[in-house]
């Protein structure tokens, strides 16, 4: 199947040109993909050749211009110009599944977790970066060079597991958003009645791309400062052990996870709750959004270096406000602390929080932590004002990763399906898929199990990282892509390691959730057949990927070495012969 890396398909169309590519005239008129000595490499297909290139195709209407320089020098005008994709992006580390996830962390492991919180940040980081300097590098987002590079099948399953991904996302979004509302209206506003809102209220701020993309990215920005204003101000009140704080951030270790399963579980489900796998695929779109010229390769290398400081400062940014719920949750709430439910519900009378029944007056320990149960212990603990705040937090947490989800859907249709579908269409279709059984929990089982929902589709954000990270490793890793910016080994080790801990962090859920499940023949034969067609899909993904990384006699895998390839024209990359990757359909 693959015997080199990049592909030519004949008479077809639809198809996107190979990119990047050496573009020359020849004597006829025509192309030529030979360069004369010391011609310099067009990155990415030229607009003229590639629609997918065009300003249309970026989904967004207008491209922001790069303020052109003598020299390439660091400039603070251009990396404002670069600034936005960047924090577009880091709101996927923001949204209610991970807030979920940083109060359970505090709340089961007080501060030992905050050295796992940073490192699945970086490595985040890492992963983003791949994702964008393989949209700058080509002029295509991933969806789109999957479109290009895998054969129709595997084109259509890893579809269908970006979707779950987004999916899985939206319904913690919407989550978030009807809880928000429910806290901040007292229960004047139903949960099911905070669901259906995010229905209309996502319709209109999607359209606030109409007024222009820098208008669009300011009101992101907003949403940010609203979480990071109100999430400071809880870290401010309740005052978090400054010493135990740096302690669990910098000193690797957790004796609490010693003979406690929730903790070790909330502690592997960290990398799945803050690395989000349609963030790679929405990333690598939104770094289209600015003017690049992509037929100097100084020009693609310093828009490669602005995106990497950019996406740096944002998730920075998101960290901090990470830090900051599991820091506030860690002084407040840790078991350690000795606080009982009768003694919070006692605190809720004095403070007159309505929800103060959600800490019973005869209980003892507390059980579980949620989004909802956070903001009212928060309210009784440091008055309403702190309760309201978080709601504020939540919401516009929750408000902002729905827009941002929706866009990576809209992206992954264009790019898995060669799909155009109107805006209005593409909401309606993933908001109804993420609100029907989300209502159907509001209005028959109520907040508890609404609230715990969460748990399990942050194990489903896990169970597709593979499905992203595997890909942009592969394609980032490819000569005939990148040229001169493919993956050195320092990368390709990183990521290559990463992968393999994600499946197995994977593994480990799956193992732990079953004995949990109803005891029955049936669910598990059905469970079985699943995992192994995971599996399967998942090594075949792997196995290609081993070609692209170089691995030693890796094309002798016998469903790629036996399938016929592609017609290939020849590729050079200074000077000498580029093997590319051929796939068969």
């Amino acid at each position: 199947m693959y015997k080199q890396l990049a592909i030519m398909e004949e008479d077809s169309e639809q198809q996107i040109p190979s990119s990047p590519t050496y573009e020359k005239p020849a004597n006829n008129g025509e192309s030529a993909l030979i360069p004369e000595e010391g011609q310099q490499p067009v990155y990415g297909a030229l607009p003229e050749n590639n629609p997918k290139t065009s300003t249309s195709q970026t989904y967004f209407e207008e491209q922001v211009p790069i303020p052109e320089q003598e020299n390439y020098n660091f400039s603070f005008r251009k990396l404002w110009a670069f600034t936005g994709p960047g924090f577009l992006m880091s709101i996927a580390y923001l949204d209610p599944g991970n807030i979920e996830s940083d109060l359970q962390s505090g709340f089961v492991a007080e501060f030992q977790l905050l050295w796992v919180l940073m490192f699945a940040t970086i490595l985040g980081l890492l992963l983003q970066r791949l994702s964008a300097r393989l949209g700058v590098v080509t002029g295509m987002h991933l969806a789109e060079i999957c479109y290009r590079e895998y054969p129709l099948v595997p084109r259509i399953i890893l579809w269908l597991m970006v979707e779950v991904a987004i999916i899985g996302s939206d319904m913690q979004e919407v989550i978030g958003t009807a809880i928000a509302f429910f806290l901040l209206s007292n229960g004047k506003i139903p949960l099911y009645a905070g669901v259906l809102i995010t229905i209309t209220d996502t319709f209109v701020f999607l359209f606030l791309d109409k007024y222009g993309l820098r208008k669009l990215e300011a009101f992101f920005a907003m949403l940010i400062l609203t979480m990071a204003v109100t999430f400071t101000y809880e870290y401010i009140v309740v005052k978090p052990d400054q010493v135990e704080l740096l302690r669990g951030l910098f000193i690797p270790g957790c004796s609490a996870c010693k003979g406690n399963k929730q903790a070790v579980l909330q502690a592997v489900g960290i990398i799945g709750a803050i690395i989000m796998p349609h963030n790679l695929y929405l990333h690598s779109a939104l770094v289209k959004s600015r003017e690049i010229d992509r037929g100097k390769k100084e020009a693609v290398k310093e828009a490669n270096k602005y995106y990497l400081i950019e996406a740096s400062i944002a998730l920075f940014i998101s960290f901090l406000i990470n830090l900051f719920v599991v820091s506030v949750f860690a002084e407040g709430l840790h078991s350690d602390n000795n606080k009982t439910s009768a003694e919070i519900h006692e605190k809720c009378i004095e403070n007159n929080i309505a929800q103060a029944d959600v800490f019973p007056a005869n209980g003892s320990d507390i059980p579980d932590i949620d989004i909802y149960k956070g903001g009212v212990f928060l309210g009784c603990e440091f008055g309403a004002a702190a309760l309201y705040i978080w709601a504020i937090g939540i919401l516009a947490s929750g408000q902002s990763s729905t827009m941002t989800g929706t866009y990576a859907g809209q992206f992954a249709m264009e790019g898995f399906l060669n799909l155009k579908w109107s805006r209005w269409r593409r909401i309606l279709l993933t908001r109804s898929i993420a609100i029907c059984p989300t209502l159907i929990i509001a209005v028959f089982s109520g907040i508890d199990n609404l609230t715990g929902m969460n748990d399990i589709l942050n194990v489903v954000m896990s169970l597709q990282l593979p499905f992203a990270l595997i890909p942009v490793l592969t394609f980032t890793s490819m000569g005939s892509l990148m040229q001169d910016f493919q993956n050195g080994i320092v990368n390709k080790v990183i990521c290559g390691i990463l992968a393999v801990v994600v499946i197995a962090i994977n593994m480990f859920f799956v193992f732990t959730y079953i004995p949990e499940l109803p005891s029955h023949w049936a669910l598990y034969t059905f469970i079985g057949i699943i995992l192994v067609l995971y599996l399967v899909y998942i090594g075949y993904l792997a196995s290609i990927c081993l070609v692209a990384l170089g691995v030693p006699y890796a094309n002798r895998i016998p469903w790629i070495k036996s399938s016929p390839p592609y017609e290939i024209e020849s590729r050079f990359v200074n000077g000498n012969d580029d093997i590319d990757l051929a796939i068969s359909k």
